[in-house]
């Protein structure tokens, strides 16, 4: 395979074969507790790589316009009502460099007023509606399926530990688009060819950071060296669920999961398929090296079979 399973130390960039002083890897930390469905990310998405329009699809039932993640729709919000749990008044959230004291309400792990309630906040309506919000965006696998089924070499590894689909080598073979456990990537019907998110490579290049980091402006999406992300991401989680914000867990943090971790994580405050997310991804070629054994042991069974019946006959 292209690239494995590696652990906390996982260095993809390094056994794709950059050099040892290549940069670190870089990730997205997306905090869904503070996404406010703005679609800035979408928007600075599209204008930053030249992304065609690919339809106003009015869903009928919330504004999500997208509906996923496709080929010329590299982030995508979601937006998911759902009744609010109900029993907890909102909660004083200290803030470095706020004079006044926040207050958090548990059932949305967003800040409220002051005047939010004494003991019946918003979180005890009955019957009371939250939206959860979220920028989805390919993972950047730290094990990636798609690199170990590409036929022509158009996906790549770069330096900085992400994935990168060169358009004018992609022969639009469709291999990648069923070997993502998270359903990335897709073909673009005009000309064939299959297309993702590539973390403003070209961004990257040039010391910037991503288009839709740099749009988000309540930073729900926030990027750096990928070790620096998790540890602080760690820390919100912690201060989340002290404030009684107890459904707040991390998607794609743990080096130790079915794909190695995720270049590209997520604080969620809900089981992940609320967000339409795959609770227990997996490598999907993770078999492959023992398929081939088999199919080569088989190979050679039947080679064996066929030279000893070609030997009997002549006797």
């Amino acid at each position: 395979m292209s690239n494995r399973l590696a652990g906390p130390l996982a260095d993809p960039a390094a056994d794709a074969g950059h050099p040892e002083d290549h940069p670190p890897r870089v990730g997205f930390f997306t905090d869904t507790s503070v996404c406010i469905g703005c679609k800035a990310c979408e928007v600075a998405c599209k204008e930053w790589n030249a992304l065609p329009e690919d339809g106003l699809n009015f869903l009928g039932h919330s504004y999500d316009n997208t509906g996923a993640l496709g080929a010329s729709t590299w982030r995508h919000v979601a937006f998911v009502e759902q009744e609010a749990p109900s029993g907890r008044p909102p909660v004083d959230l200290g803030m470095p460099g706020v004079g006044t004291p926040a207050r958090l309400d548990p059932a949305t792990a967003r800040t409220v007023g002051e005047d939010a309630g004494s003991g019946d906040g918003a979180a005890g309506d009955a019957g009371a509606l939250r939206w959860l919000m979220s920028s989805d965006v390919c993972k950047h696998c730290t094990h990636a399926a798609c690199l170990d089924v590409c036929p022509t070499g158009a996906l790549f590894r770069t330096e900085f530990g992400t994935v990168v689909v060169q358009d004018d080598v992609c022969n639009g073979c469709g291999y990648c688009v069923s070997a993502c456990p998270y359903g990335v990537i897709d073909i673009r019907p005009d000309n064939g060819g299959a297309f993702k998110c590539t973390m403003c490579y070209d961004r990257l290049g040039d010391g910037l950071e991503p288009a839709c980091a740099k749009a988000c402006p309540t930073e729900s999406i926030q990027f750096g060296p990928l070790d620096e992300l998790r540890e602080r991401a760690r820390e919100r989680v912690a201060t989340l669920q002290e404030a009684g914000v107890d459904t707040a867990r991390l998607y794609g943090a743990d080096p130790d999961d079915g794909v190695g971790g995720d270049g590209a994580f997520f604080l969620l405050l809900d089981e992940p398929e609320v967000y339409g997310l795959p609770p227990d991804p997996v490598v999907t070629t993770r078999d492959l090296p023992a398929m081939w054994r088999q199919a080569g042991l088989a190979a050679a069974t039947i080679a064996v079979a066929v030279a000893a019946s070609f030997l009997g006959r002549r006797r």
